[in-house]
Protein backbone atom coordinates (compact mmCIF):
# COMPACT_ATOMS: atom_id res chain seq x y z
CA UNK A 1 0.00 0.00 0.00
CA UNK A 2 2.89 2.09 1.03
CA UNK A 3 4.69 1.78 -2.13
CA UNK A 4 1.41 2.77 -4.32
CA UNK A 5 0.78 6.19 -2.39
CA UNK A 6 4.54 6.85 -2.95
CA UNK A 7 4.60 6.36 -6.69
CA UNK A 8 1.19 8.17 -7.02
CA UNK A 9 2.39 11.57 -4.38
CA UNK A 10 5.80 11.63 -6.50
CA UNK A 11 3.81 11.50 -9.60
CA UNK A 12 1.08 14.02 -8.71
CA UNK A 13 0.45 17.13 -10.83
CA UNK A 14 -0.02 19.58 -8.44
CA UNK A 15 3.18 22.10 -9.00
CA UNK A 16 0.59 23.35 -12.32
CA UNK A 17 -1.54 25.41 -9.45
CA UNK A 18 0.03 24.79 -6.71
CA UNK A 19 3.86 26.17 -4.94
CA UNK A 20 6.18 24.87 -2.90
CA UNK A 21 5.56 26.62 0.40
CA UNK A 22 8.49 27.22 3.07
CA UNK A 23 9.38 25.69 5.53
CA UNK A 24 10.02 28.39 8.69
CA UNK A 25 11.41 28.12 11.86
CA UNK A 26 9.65 29.78 14.47
CA UNK A 27 12.01 31.71 16.72
CA UNK A 28 10.37 33.01 19.51
CA UNK A 29 7.91 29.51 19.79
CA UNK A 30 11.45 27.33 19.46
CA UNK A 31 13.10 29.09 22.20
CA UNK A 32 10.14 29.26 24.56
CA UNK A 33 9.69 25.83 24.27
CA UNK A 34 12.98 24.77 23.78
CA UNK A 35 12.78 22.72 20.88
CA UNK A 36 13.26 23.88 17.24
CA UNK A 37 9.50 24.23 15.96
CA UNK A 38 9.30 24.64 12.08
CA UNK A 39 6.02 25.84 10.68
CA UNK A 40 4.62 24.56 7.26
CA UNK A 41 3.33 27.60 5.43
CA UNK A 42 0.30 25.86 3.46
CA UNK A 43 -1.46 29.51 4.11
CA UNK A 44 1.02 30.77 1.14
CA UNK A 45 -1.11 28.62 -0.91
CA UNK A 46 -2.85 30.29 -3.92
CA UNK A 47 -6.26 29.47 -2.03
CA UNK A 48 -4.38 29.85 1.35
CA UNK A 49 -4.96 26.48 2.34
CA UNK A 50 -2.96 23.28 1.11
CA UNK A 51 -6.02 21.97 -0.54
CA UNK A 52 -5.47 23.11 -3.83
CA UNK A 53 -2.66 20.01 -4.11
CA UNK A 54 -5.11 16.90 -3.25
CA UNK A 55 -8.50 18.71 -5.25
CA UNK A 56 -6.24 20.02 -8.47
CA UNK A 57 -4.74 16.11 -8.65
CA UNK A 58 -7.84 14.47 -8.21
CA UNK A 59 -9.17 16.78 -11.20
CA UNK A 60 -6.03 16.44 -13.38
CA UNK A 61 -6.31 12.64 -13.08
CA UNK A 62 -9.58 12.60 -15.02
CA UNK A 63 -10.63 11.67 -18.33
CA UNK A 64 -11.85 13.95 -21.62
CA UNK A 65 -14.78 12.41 -21.19
CA UNK A 66 -15.31 13.05 -17.13
CA UNK A 67 -13.37 16.68 -17.71
CA UNK A 68 -16.31 17.50 -20.37
CA UNK A 69 -19.08 16.15 -17.56
CA UNK A 70 -17.66 18.61 -15.01
CA UNK A 71 -16.95 18.62 -11.34
CA UNK A 72 -19.11 19.07 -8.36
CA UNK A 73 -18.46 18.99 -4.90
CA UNK A 74 -19.88 20.03 -0.93
CA UNK A 75 -17.86 22.36 0.72
CA UNK A 76 -17.97 25.33 3.18
CA UNK A 77 -14.41 25.79 3.07
CA UNK A 78 -11.04 25.49 2.03
CA UNK A 79 -12.03 22.27 -0.44
CA UNK A 80 -14.32 24.23 -2.33
CA UNK A 81 -12.13 26.85 -3.30
CA UNK A 82 -9.63 24.34 -4.33
CA UNK A 83 -11.87 22.53 -6.39
CA UNK A 84 -12.80 26.01 -8.12
CA UNK A 85 -9.53 26.72 -9.22
CA UNK A 86 -8.25 23.50 -10.02
CA UNK A 87 -11.25 23.26 -12.12
CA UNK A 88 -10.46 27.21 -13.77
CA UNK A 89 -6.40 26.31 -14.45
CA UNK A 90 -8.14 23.18 -16.37
CA UNK A 91 -10.76 24.68 -18.41
CA UNK A 92 -13.51 22.76 -16.52
CA UNK A 93 -16.91 23.48 -15.29
CA UNK A 94 -17.17 23.28 -11.42
CA UNK A 95 -20.16 23.44 -9.41
CA UNK A 96 -19.71 23.98 -5.66
CA UNK A 97 -22.93 23.75 -3.10
CA UNK A 98 -22.22 25.23 -0.06
CA UNK A 99 -24.30 25.86 3.23
CA UNK A 100 -26.80 28.96 2.90
CA UNK A 101 -24.78 29.95 6.48
CA UNK A 102 -21.38 29.85 4.48
CA UNK A 103 -19.27 32.71 5.51
CA UNK A 104 -19.85 35.81 2.34
CA UNK A 105 -15.48 35.11 2.34
CA UNK A 106 -15.33 31.74 1.21
CA UNK A 107 -18.24 32.40 -1.34
CA UNK A 108 -16.75 35.26 -2.89
CA UNK A 109 -13.40 32.92 -2.90
CA UNK A 110 -15.81 30.38 -4.90
CA UNK A 111 -16.70 32.60 -7.34
CA UNK A 112 -13.35 34.77 -8.20
CA UNK A 113 -11.97 31.71 -9.01
CA UNK A 114 -14.40 30.50 -11.60
CA UNK A 115 -16.47 28.51 -10.08
CA UNK A 116 -20.32 28.46 -9.96
CA UNK A 117 -21.63 28.62 -5.87
CA UNK A 118 -25.43 26.76 -5.43
CA UNK A 119 -26.30 27.84 -1.79
CA UNK A 120 -28.60 25.16 -0.79
CA UNK A 121 -29.36 23.91 2.75
CA UNK A 122 -28.73 25.61 6.28
CA UNK A 123 -25.65 23.11 7.29
CA UNK A 124 -23.22 20.49 5.56
CA UNK A 125 -25.01 17.53 5.38
CA UNK A 126 -27.60 19.13 3.07
CA UNK A 127 -25.69 20.35 0.93
CA UNK A 128 -23.91 17.26 0.12
CA UNK A 129 -27.05 15.43 -0.44
CA UNK A 130 -28.14 18.25 -2.73
CA UNK A 131 -24.99 17.87 -4.67
CA UNK A 132 -24.98 14.05 -4.66
CA UNK A 133 -28.33 14.43 -6.35
CA UNK A 134 -27.21 17.49 -9.10
CA UNK A 135 -24.61 14.23 -9.78
CA UNK A 136 -26.77 11.62 -10.65
CA UNK A 137 -29.64 14.63 -12.84
CA UNK A 138 -26.67 16.56 -14.33
CA UNK A 139 -23.80 13.52 -15.02
CA UNK A 140 -21.16 15.64 -13.06
CA UNK A 141 -17.80 14.07 -11.23
CA UNK A 142 -17.92 14.36 -7.79
CA UNK A 143 -14.49 15.58 -6.53
CA UNK A 144 -14.28 13.99 -2.41
CA UNK A 145 -12.68 16.47 0.00
CA UNK A 146 -10.61 14.14 1.49
CA UNK A 147 -11.32 10.63 0.90
CA UNK A 148 -10.01 9.24 -2.33
CA UNK A 149 -6.33 7.79 -3.36
CA UNK A 150 -5.52 10.73 -5.73
CA UNK A 151 -7.02 13.66 -3.03
CA UNK A 152 -4.81 11.71 -0.50
CA UNK A 153 -1.85 11.90 -3.38
CA UNK A 154 -2.11 15.22 -4.24
CA UNK A 155 -1.71 15.94 0.21
CA UNK A 156 0.98 13.66 0.92
CA UNK A 157 2.89 16.00 -1.63
CA UNK A 158 3.38 18.50 1.42
CA UNK A 159 5.65 15.58 3.27
CA UNK A 160 7.00 15.49 0.12
CA UNK A 161 8.37 19.09 0.26
CA UNK A 162 9.07 18.63 4.15
CA UNK A 163 12.19 15.85 3.43
CA UNK A 164 13.81 17.22 0.92
CA UNK A 165 13.75 21.10 2.43
CA UNK A 166 14.82 19.64 5.82
CA UNK A 167 16.91 15.87 5.37
CA UNK A 168 18.60 16.26 8.57
CA UNK A 169 17.06 15.39 12.83
CA UNK A 170 13.56 15.41 12.17
CA UNK A 171 11.58 14.10 15.36
CA UNK A 172 7.77 14.45 14.29
CA UNK A 173 5.68 16.15 12.18
CA UNK A 174 2.06 17.39 13.36
CA UNK A 175 -0.62 17.42 10.88
CA UNK A 176 -4.44 18.94 11.82
CA UNK A 177 -7.13 15.92 11.19
CA UNK A 178 -10.86 16.55 9.98
CA UNK A 179 -11.46 13.93 7.38
CA UNK A 180 -7.68 12.58 7.32
CA UNK A 181 -6.94 13.28 3.56
CA UNK A 182 -3.34 15.26 4.70
CA UNK A 183 -2.36 13.31 7.07
CA UNK A 184 -3.06 10.02 5.57
CA UNK A 185 -0.38 11.15 2.37
CA UNK A 186 1.66 12.65 4.97
CA UNK A 187 1.93 9.80 7.03
CA UNK A 188 2.16 7.32 3.75
CA UNK A 189 5.01 9.18 2.33
CA UNK A 190 7.46 9.62 5.58
CA UNK A 191 6.81 6.08 7.18
CA UNK A 192 7.64 4.95 3.72
CA UNK A 193 11.08 7.18 3.50
CA UNK A 194 12.09 8.10 6.99
CA UNK A 195 9.78 5.66 9.27
CA UNK A 196 11.64 7.16 12.44
CA UNK A 197 9.92 10.05 12.03
CA UNK A 198 6.89 9.89 14.13
CA UNK A 199 3.49 11.41 12.69
CA UNK A 200 0.98 12.90 15.22
CA UNK A 201 -2.49 14.09 14.47
CA UNK A 202 -3.76 17.06 16.34
CA UNK A 203 -7.78 17.25 16.47
CA UNK A 204 -9.76 19.66 18.56
CA UNK A 205 -11.10 17.76 21.71
CA UNK A 206 -14.71 18.25 20.52
CA UNK A 207 -14.20 17.14 16.85
CA UNK A 208 -11.71 14.09 17.49
CA UNK A 209 -12.87 11.58 14.84
CA UNK A 210 -9.56 9.95 14.16
CA UNK A 211 -8.61 9.93 18.04
CA UNK A 212 -12.01 8.05 18.51
CA UNK A 213 -11.32 5.63 15.52
CA UNK A 214 -8.39 4.55 16.22
CA UNK A 215 -9.58 3.85 19.91
CA UNK A 216 -12.44 2.11 18.91
CA UNK A 217 -10.16 0.26 16.13
CA UNK A 218 -13.03 1.16 13.88
CA UNK A 219 -14.78 4.61 11.97
CA UNK A 220 -17.09 5.93 14.30
CA UNK A 221 -19.60 8.73 13.85
CA UNK A 222 -19.08 11.41 16.26
CA UNK A 223 -22.65 12.25 17.66
CA UNK A 224 -22.09 16.08 18.13
CA UNK A 225 -19.48 17.89 16.79
CA UNK A 226 -17.64 21.30 17.80
CA UNK A 227 -17.64 24.03 15.00
CA UNK A 228 -15.06 26.61 16.51
CA UNK A 229 -12.00 24.94 13.81
CA UNK A 230 -14.92 24.73 10.93
CA UNK A 231 -12.10 23.41 8.89
CA UNK A 232 -11.82 20.17 10.45
CA UNK A 233 -15.45 20.08 11.86
CA UNK A 234 -16.13 16.51 10.86
CA UNK A 235 -17.90 13.65 12.42
CA UNK A 236 -16.25 10.63 10.83
CA UNK A 237 -12.74 10.22 9.34
CA UNK A 238 -12.78 8.89 6.17
CA UNK A 239 -12.70 5.23 4.39
CA UNK A 240 -9.29 5.28 2.70
CA UNK A 241 -8.00 7.59 5.15
CA UNK A 242 -8.31 5.83 8.55
CA UNK A 243 -6.67 2.58 6.24
CA UNK A 244 -3.47 4.71 6.49
CA UNK A 245 -3.92 6.65 9.37
CA UNK A 246 -4.50 2.96 11.55
CA UNK A 247 -1.15 1.71 10.25
CA UNK A 248 0.89 4.82 9.96
CA UNK A 249 -0.03 7.49 12.43
CA UNK A 250 1.66 7.37 15.93
CA UNK A 251 -1.14 8.93 18.02
CA UNK A 252 -3.92 11.95 18.08
CA UNK A 253 -3.40 15.09 19.98
CA UNK A 254 -6.64 16.89 21.39
CA UNK A 255 -6.60 20.45 22.25
CA UNK A 256 -8.98 22.41 23.22
CA UNK A 257 -10.33 26.10 21.83
CA UNK A 258 -8.26 28.07 23.74
CA UNK A 259 -5.06 26.13 23.25
CA UNK A 260 -6.03 27.15 19.60
CA UNK A 261 -6.35 30.67 20.08
CA UNK A 262 -3.37 30.39 21.71
CA UNK A 263 -1.71 28.98 18.93
CA UNK A 264 -2.87 31.21 16.47
CA UNK A 265 -1.06 34.23 18.27
CA UNK A 266 2.02 32.09 18.41
CA UNK A 267 2.04 32.14 14.86
CA UNK A 268 0.92 35.56 14.36
CA UNK A 269 3.97 36.51 16.78
CA UNK A 270 6.85 34.45 14.95
CA UNK A 271 5.52 35.77 11.59
CA UNK A 272 2.91 38.39 11.31
CA UNK A 273 0.32 35.98 9.81
CA UNK A 274 -3.11 35.40 10.92
CA UNK A 275 -4.08 31.31 11.08
CA UNK A 276 -7.75 29.89 10.54
CA UNK A 277 -8.13 27.80 13.96
CA UNK A 278 -7.86 24.59 11.89
CA UNK A 279 -4.68 25.91 10.69
CA UNK A 280 -2.89 26.67 13.78
CA UNK A 281 -3.88 22.76 15.37
CA UNK A 282 -0.60 21.48 14.72
CA UNK A 283 0.94 24.31 16.89
CA UNK A 284 -1.26 23.56 19.76
CA UNK A 285 -0.58 19.96 19.63
CA UNK A 286 3.13 20.20 19.36
CA UNK A 287 3.28 22.90 22.92
CA UNK A 288 1.03 19.91 24.50
CA UNK A 289 3.01 17.02 23.74
CA UNK A 290 6.37 19.21 24.75
CA UNK A 291 4.80 19.54 28.00
CA UNK A 292 3.50 16.26 28.19
CA UNK A 293 6.86 14.71 27.16
CA UNK A 294 9.33 17.45 28.68
CA UNK A 295 10.92 16.93 25.29
CA UNK A 296 14.38 19.43 24.69
CA UNK A 297 16.20 19.69 21.70
CA UNK A 298 14.21 17.52 19.27
CA UNK A 299 12.83 18.82 15.80
CA UNK A 300 9.39 19.31 15.65
CA UNK A 301 7.21 20.37 12.40
CA UNK A 302 3.86 22.03 12.15
CA UNK A 303 1.46 22.15 9.40
CA UNK A 304 -0.14 25.71 9.01
CA UNK A 305 -2.50 24.16 6.74
CA UNK A 306 -5.21 27.26 6.28
CA UNK A 307 -5.65 31.12 6.53
CA UNK A 308 -9.14 31.85 5.58
CA UNK A 309 -10.65 33.12 8.36
CA UNK A 310 -13.28 35.50 8.94
CA UNK A 311 -12.14 38.62 10.16
CA UNK A 312 -14.91 39.45 12.86
CA UNK A 313 -13.72 36.08 14.44
CA UNK A 314 -10.50 37.53 15.20
CA UNK A 315 -12.27 39.03 18.26
CA UNK A 316 -13.13 36.07 19.70
CA UNK A 317 -9.77 34.30 18.99
CA UNK A 318 -7.82 37.61 20.48
CA UNK A 319 -10.11 37.23 23.57
CA UNK A 320 -9.32 33.13 24.67
CA UNK A 321 -5.46 33.57 23.51
CA UNK A 322 -4.27 34.90 26.99
CA UNK A 323 -6.72 31.84 28.32
CA UNK A 324 -4.99 29.14 26.28
CA UNK A 325 -1.72 30.58 26.99
CA UNK A 326 -2.48 30.40 30.66
CA UNK A 327 -1.81 34.04 30.95
CA UNK A 328 -5.00 34.76 32.39
CA UNK A 329 -7.37 33.46 35.25
CA UNK A 330 -10.67 34.19 35.44
CA UNK A 331 -11.80 34.30 39.02
CA UNK A 332 -14.76 35.21 41.07
CA UNK A 333 -14.28 36.43 44.63
CA UNK A 334 -16.82 37.09 47.79
CA UNK A 335 -15.68 40.53 49.52
CA UNK A 336 -17.77 41.94 52.89
CA UNK A 337 -19.97 44.47 51.78
CA UNK A 338 -18.09 47.18 53.63
CA UNK A 339 -15.83 50.63 53.16
CA UNK A 340 -12.31 48.94 52.54
CA UNK A 341 -13.20 45.73 51.59
CA UNK A 342 -12.69 46.84 47.59
CA UNK A 343 -8.66 48.12 48.62
CA UNK A 344 -8.12 44.87 50.67
CA UNK A 345 -8.94 42.79 47.87
CA UNK A 346 -6.50 45.08 45.42
CA UNK A 347 -4.02 45.12 47.43
CA UNK A 348 -4.47 41.34 47.52
CA UNK A 349 -4.08 40.72 44.25
CA UNK A 350 -0.64 42.76 44.38
CA UNK A 351 1.23 44.08 41.03
CA UNK A 352 -0.67 41.38 39.09
CA UNK A 353 -2.10 43.39 35.86
CA UNK A 354 -6.21 43.26 36.22
CA UNK A 355 -7.61 42.40 32.41
CA UNK A 356 -11.32 42.83 34.20
CA UNK A 357 -13.12 43.46 37.03
CA UNK A 358 -17.05 43.34 37.18
CA UNK A 359 -18.74 44.27 40.76
CA UNK A 360 -22.20 44.14 41.99
CA UNK A 361 -23.84 44.38 45.13
CA UNK A 362 -25.49 41.87 46.30
CA UNK A 363 -26.77 42.22 50.02
CA UNK A 364 -25.97 44.42 52.88
CA UNK A 365 -23.13 41.86 53.79
CA UNK A 366 -21.24 40.66 50.89
CA UNK A 367 -20.57 41.19 47.11
CA UNK A 368 -19.30 39.19 44.29
CA UNK A 369 -16.48 40.58 41.88
CA UNK A 370 -15.76 38.77 38.63
CA UNK A 371 -11.93 39.53 37.83
CA UNK A 372 -9.58 38.55 35.43
CA UNK A 373 -6.33 38.55 36.34
CA UNK A 374 -2.98 38.13 34.23
CA UNK A 375 -0.98 34.97 35.41
CA UNK A 376 2.19 33.16 33.95
CA UNK A 377 2.36 29.81 33.46
CA UNK A 378 5.79 29.33 34.89
CA UNK A 379 6.56 32.39 36.86
CA UNK A 380 3.02 33.36 38.62
CA UNK A 381 0.56 30.18 37.77
CA UNK A 382 -2.89 30.55 38.61
CA UNK A 383 -3.08 28.39 41.04
CA UNK A 384 -0.36 30.18 43.06
CA UNK A 385 -2.80 33.73 43.11
CA UNK A 386 -5.80 31.22 43.82
CA UNK A 387 -3.91 30.05 47.00
CA UNK A 388 -2.76 33.63 47.63
CA UNK A 389 -6.03 34.91 48.21
CA UNK A 390 -8.28 32.23 49.98
CA UNK A 391 -4.75 32.34 52.53
CA UNK A 392 -5.71 36.27 52.89
CA UNK A 393 -9.58 35.41 53.47
CA UNK A 394 -11.24 35.28 50.28
CA UNK A 395 -13.38 33.07 49.31
CA UNK A 396 -12.37 32.09 45.77
CA UNK A 397 -14.04 30.69 42.47
CA UNK A 398 -12.01 29.59 40.34
CA UNK A 399 -13.74 30.25 36.77
CA UNK A 400 -11.21 29.70 34.21
CA UNK A 401 -12.49 26.82 32.52
CA UNK A 402 -15.69 26.84 33.12
CA UNK A 403 -17.23 27.55 29.38
CA UNK A 404 -20.85 29.23 30.75
CA UNK A 405 -18.51 31.94 32.31
CA UNK A 406 -16.24 32.24 29.58
CA UNK A 407 -18.84 33.09 26.66
CA UNK A 408 -21.78 34.69 28.87
CA UNK A 409 -21.15 35.51 32.68
CA UNK A 410 -18.56 38.20 32.31
CA UNK A 411 -20.95 39.42 29.56
CA UNK A 412 -23.85 39.73 32.04
CA UNK A 413 -22.54 40.27 35.26
CA UNK A 414 -24.80 42.69 37.02
CA UNK A 415 -27.87 40.72 36.16
CA UNK A 416 -28.78 39.56 39.42
CA UNK A 417 -32.93 39.07 39.56
CA UNK A 418 -35.13 39.13 42.34
CA UNK A 419 -35.83 35.29 43.35
CA UNK A 420 -37.30 33.44 40.18
CA UNK A 421 -39.19 30.41 41.16
CA UNK A 422 -38.50 27.22 39.58
CA UNK A 423 -35.80 29.10 37.04
CA UNK A 424 -33.65 26.39 34.80
CA UNK A 425 -30.63 27.60 32.71
CA UNK A 426 -29.36 26.29 29.30
CA UNK A 427 -26.90 27.18 27.15
CA UNK A 428 -27.22 26.76 23.32
CA UNK A 429 -25.48 26.71 20.24
CA UNK A 430 -27.51 28.33 17.54
CA UNK A 431 -26.76 27.43 13.75
CA UNK A 432 -25.90 31.48 12.30
CA UNK A 433 -28.63 31.74 9.92
CA UNK A 434 -31.96 33.84 8.85
CA UNK A 435 -34.58 32.69 11.24
CA UNK A 436 -32.89 30.65 13.97
CA UNK A 437 -34.43 32.52 16.77
CA UNK A 438 -37.65 32.51 15.36
CA UNK A 439 -37.42 28.58 14.85
CA UNK A 440 -36.21 28.40 18.66
CA UNK A 441 -39.28 30.58 20.26
CA UNK A 442 -41.73 28.89 17.58
CA UNK A 443 -41.02 25.05 18.48
CA UNK A 444 -40.61 26.01 22.55
CA UNK A 445 -44.20 27.47 22.47
CA UNK A 446 -45.68 29.96 24.99
CA UNK A 447 -45.70 27.05 27.54
CA UNK A 448 -42.93 28.00 29.72
CA UNK A 449 -41.96 31.73 30.85
CA UNK A 450 -38.60 33.08 29.44
CA UNK A 451 -36.95 34.79 32.49
CA UNK A 452 -33.13 35.26 31.16
CA UNK A 453 -31.66 35.74 27.43
CA UNK A 454 -28.13 36.38 26.59
CA UNK A 455 -26.91 36.04 22.97
CA UNK A 456 -23.49 36.15 21.74
CA UNK A 457 -22.26 35.87 18.11
CA UNK A 458 -18.34 34.67 17.83
CA UNK A 459 -18.47 35.23 14.04
CA UNK A 460 -17.74 31.77 13.21
CA UNK A 461 -21.46 28.84 12.15
CA UNK A 462 -23.26 28.89 15.20
CA UNK A 463 -24.22 31.60 17.60
CA UNK A 464 -24.05 30.99 21.71
CA UNK A 465 -26.92 31.56 23.61
CA UNK A 466 -27.72 31.58 27.50
CA UNK A 467 -31.57 30.88 28.35
CA UNK A 468 -33.32 30.70 31.85
CA UNK A 469 -36.92 29.23 31.52
CA UNK A 470 -39.64 29.03 34.83
CA UNK A 471 -40.74 25.34 34.27
CA UNK A 472 -42.80 23.64 37.02
CA UNK A 473 -41.21 20.34 38.66
CA UNK A 474 -43.49 18.12 37.10
CA UNK A 475 -43.30 19.51 33.70
CA UNK A 476 -39.48 18.83 33.20
CA UNK A 477 -39.22 15.84 31.45
CA UNK A 478 -41.94 17.37 28.97
CA UNK A 479 -39.64 20.47 28.80
CA UNK A 480 -36.23 17.82 28.04
CA UNK A 481 -38.36 16.26 25.12
CA UNK A 482 -39.00 19.62 23.84
CA UNK A 483 -35.51 21.18 23.71
CA UNK A 484 -34.19 17.94 21.77
CA UNK A 485 -37.05 17.90 19.30
CA UNK A 486 -35.85 21.81 18.53
CA UNK A 487 -31.89 19.77 17.60
CA UNK A 488 -29.84 22.71 19.18
CA UNK A 489 -27.11 21.42 20.61
CA UNK A 490 -27.74 22.53 24.37
CA UNK A 491 -26.65 21.84 28.08
CA UNK A 492 -28.20 22.66 31.01
CA UNK A 493 -26.23 25.02 33.56
CA UNK A 494 -28.57 25.27 36.24
CA UNK A 495 -26.33 24.33 38.83
CA UNK A 496 -23.54 26.05 37.23
CA UNK A 497 -21.78 27.95 40.20
CA UNK A 498 -21.43 31.26 37.60
CA UNK A 499 -24.53 31.39 36.97
CA UNK A 500 -25.97 31.25 41.20
CA UNK A 501 -22.83 33.70 42.14
CA UNK A 502 -23.81 36.50 39.59
CA UNK A 503 -27.27 36.14 37.74
CA UNK A 504 -29.82 33.34 40.22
Amino acid sequence: MLEQYVKKILTSRVYDVAVETPLQPARQLSERLGNQILLKREDLQPVYSFKIRGAYNRIAQLSEEEKARGVITASAGNHAQGVALAAKQLGIKATIVMPRTTPELKVQGVRARGGKAVLHGDAFPEALAHSLKLVEEKGYVYIHPYDDPDVIAGQGTVAMEILWQHPGQLDAIFVPVGGGGLIAGIAAYVKYLRPEVKVIGVEPDDANCLQAAMAAGERVVLPQVGLFADGVAVAQIGEHTFDLCKRYVDEVVTVSSDEICAAVKDIYDDTRSITEPAGALAVAGIKKYVQREGARGQTLVAIDSGANINFDRLRHVAERAELGEKREAIIAVTIPEKPGSFKAFCEAIGKRQITEFNYRYHTDKEAHIFVGVQTHPENDPRELLIDSLRAQGFPVLDLTENELAKLHIRHTVGGHAAAVPEELVFRFEFPERPGALFNFLNKLGGRWNITMFHYRNHGSADGRVLAALQVPEDEREQLAATLEKIGYPFWDETDNPAYHLFLG
